[in-house]
């Protein structure tokens, strides 16, 4: 009889580690091989000359020979398939542009962004620095699964900006027509969209208001008087938050960004590299753990207002409130923006415009004499009152109503200077 063992063998999908103990062998699953497709060059195939993505043809046009061929890309607007928050799912997810392409470093603000591999950019669109640097694309990062195609032609953007100038009474009156948005550059935006379910348990103290009557010694009659009833109440409320959206680029300016929202989502399309061809496009660096924690604290205040709701009161004390989240889903999307600086008096200010629906955003410089005057427009009617009205309460006791009078307008017209202020800040600012 032969007692010796068999000589044990790996399974076919294991390979041999490097073992920290000498005689040991260790054996772990080979690492998946994942097919990825061969990045793609944007030439003619009738006179090999560039070509580009036309937003007036829907497609990748040739502007030497008038080619014209469709992406290849399916229309599935708000079913756009969702991605779940497991490692399978993440290690399965494609990566890279899908298309050669380089990348430029602005010096200044910090901002990258991908361009076609024979754009000569030299100018960062955000800050209008020419301190850039050119380098390769990075291909290690999630590629994108939808986007929304440019929908507004490069040639209106222009008009829309000057229109957008010339709005607005306390701006300077030769803006529109002096200052001069030299280029807007039609850059794809990187955004997350998260979807859950949340389940909230409330716990608080809770007060109902209600009258009763009690007796007044000192007018000798009974009165009416409002108190409020306090008690321990708890509820549990459910809501679904679908296709919350972040933008997943700390370089953009996020006031801008929702100003030019919202963005109609029904127009997503699955993600094609021929879309990118001749157009800029940016990486995020808000990556997808740091953006679903930014996104579950949004969702949290959501189902906080849910839970208020749900109490039926407004006096509410020692709120406490849990939140389950059920569900989770998010999806990487590019979404379509132009973005310009133009110079005003030797200052750059910035302009945004959706892509997709024309909404326009930006930094406006503010004719301040216009505002002072407007400030002493609001606020003279009552001083002037109550300059009137002081020496005649002291003559006689019968410039009360002018005094009065006057300080309602002058507090009138203090709310309405404070708003007209913080408006013409915030036409600056970013």
């Amino acid at each position: 009889m032969n007692d010796t063992l068999p000589i044990w063998q790996p399974p076919p999908d294991f390979a041999p580690l490097e073992s920290a103990l000498p005689g040991i062998s260790v054996f772990a699953p080979r690492p998946k091989t994942t097919q990825t497709d061969a990045p793609q060059i944007f030439k003619c195939p009738q006179c090999g000359a560039s070509t580009k993505f036309d937003v007036a043809a829907g497609g990748v046009a040739c502007e030497h020979c008038g080619y014209t061929t469709a992406p290849i890309a399916q229309t599935v607007g708000l079913q756009a398939q969702v991605m779940e928050f497991t490692l399978e799912t993440l290690s399965k997810a494609e990566t890279g542009w899908g298309v050669t392409r380089k990348e430029i470093h602005c010096n200044s603000c910090g901002a990258d962004m991908a361009i076609p591999e024979n754009a000569l950019t030299a100018t960062c669109p955000f800050c209008a620095s020419n301190r850039v640097n050119v380098r390769e694309a990075s291909d290690d990062q999630l590629r994108p699964r939808f986007l929304i195609p440019f929908k507004i032609q490069p040639q209106a953007t222009r008009a829309l900006a000057q229109s957008w100038l010339g709005q607005g009474w306390y701006h300077p009156d030769e803006l529109g027509a002096s200052a001069i948005v030299d280029h807007f550059a039609g850059i794809y935006l990187p955004f997350w969209t998260f979807s859950a379910q949340i389940a909230s348990g409330w716990k608080a103290e809770v007060g109902h208001e209600r009258q009763e009557s009690y007796y007044d010694h000192n007018d000798k009659s009974w009165k009416t008087r409002t108190v409020i009833d306090w008690g321990w109440e708890n509820g549990r409320v459910k809501i679904d938050v679908a296709d919350l959206l972040l933008c997943g680029s700390s370089r953009v300016s996020q006031v801008l960004i929702k100003r030019v929202e919202p963005f109609q989502l029904k127009d997503l399309v699955s993600y094609a590299p021929d879309f990118l061809a001749g157009w800029q496009a940016q990486a995020y660096d808000q990556t997808l753990p740091k953006a679903w924690e930014q996104a579950k604290a949004d969702m949290r205040e959501r189902a906080k207002s849910a839970c208020h709701s749900n109490i039926g009161s407004l006096h509410v004390r020692n709120f406490s409130m849990t939140a389950d989240f059920n569900e989770e889903t998010w999806r990487y999307i590019l979404l379509p923006v132009y973005v310009a600086a133009y110079k005003f008096e030797n200052k750059v200010y910035q302009v945004m415009l959706n892509g997709q629906t024309g909404a326009i955003a930006g930094q406006k410089p503010v004719a301040w004499w216009k505002i002072w005057l407007a400030v002493a427009a609001m606020l003279s009617p009552g001083l002037c009152l109550g300059l009137l009205g002081l020496p005649l309460l002291l003559a006689g006791g019968i410039g009360l109503v002018p005094l009065i009078i006057g300080l309602i307008f002058f507090i009138a017209g203090l709310a309405g200077a404070f708003f007209l202020y913080q408006k013409a800040v915030a036409s600056e600012a970013v």
